[in-house]
């Protein structure tokens, strides 16, 4: 089993999850989150002041996967997400040890 953690632009989370439904993965996690990488963050302009936005807002999912489907999960997820410009985001990939449904008692790729 593996754990797929993917950072994405917010406005692509339709379009994942979408995507992501279409290749019959069930169930995701999503989390609002901020950060930065070679984007460095922008200048904005608030009531005639200058300030430096430093984090950027993304979104973050996790999917739990069978590692059978690693592969088409992550190209489904990157095309999905992809819009060619710098920010597109980053893909992390772990090992799962174990997995349990709390509500059946069932684990590992059962309690997918």
């Amino acid at each position: 089993m593996k754990l797929v953690s993917a950072i994405i632009k917010p406005f692509k989370l339709d379009d994942v999850r979408e995507a992501i439904a279409g290749i019959g993965i069930e169930g995701m996690t999503v989390t609002e989150v901020k950060g930065f990488g070679r984007q460095k963050g922008h200048t904005e302009l608030y009531r005639g002041a200058e300030y430096q936005v430093d984090f950027l807002p993304k979104v973050k999912l996790e999917i739990a996967t069978k590692a059978e489907n690693l592969e088409h999960l992550l190209e489904v997820i990157t095309n999905a997400a992809h819009t060619g410009k710098i920010g597109d985001g980053k893909i992390f990939v772990t090992d799962l040890e174990q997995v349990i449904r709390i509500r059946t008692g069932e684990t590992d790729t059962e309690a997918l």
